[in-house]
């Protein structure tokens, strides 16, 4: 059997094979730390702005009775909105991901989408069960009611 020598000098095919991992490693590490940053600003931001759409969905409801009653009509209904089964789990995705790491009880997703507790929570029990986007964390006494987030 005859061996090859290499001189120290020149790199050989493994001593590029682990330059080209470790160059992929720190590129995936430096993705990683910025998808946290994006994350954060999101976060930083969406907290920013909920107060402020909260204000101006308060103000617009009022502007809205007020334009009624100028126009002689009666005020409208403050009721709440309607959703088909898709929409309604359309829109509780939607605002799980939009908040991916905080929990939510069913009355509070439905004081954000502007509907009845019970229909959320009636959702949640006859199809968020089987959805593998939603996870279903036990809360309260016994572990009885649950919290959502996504996963």
């Amino acid at each position: 059997m005859s061996t090859q020598k290499t001189e120290s000098g020149t790199p050989d095919k493994y001593d590029i094979f682990v330059q080209k991992i470790d160059f992929f490693q720190s590129l995936v590490e430096e993705k990683k730390s910025l998808q946290t940053k994006i994350a954060s600003i999101q976060k930083e931001c969406q907290e920013k702005i909920r107060p402020l759409e909260e204000e101006l969905s308060g103000i617009i409801k009022k502007l809205e009775a007020n334009l009624s009653k100028l126009e002689g009509g009666a005020p409208p209904e403050a009721g709440t909105a309607k959703f088909s089964r898709g929409q309604l789990g359309s829109s509780i995705k939607d605002l799980l991901r939009s908040n991916p790491l905080k929990t939510f009880k069913p009355r509070e997703i439905a004081e954000a989408l502007n509907t009845k507790g019970t229909t959320v929570s009636l959702w949640f029990n006859k199809y968020g069960v089987n959805d593998a986007a939603i996870e279903r964390v036990p809360a309260g006494k016994n572990g009885k009611r649950y919290v959502y987030k996504i996963r």
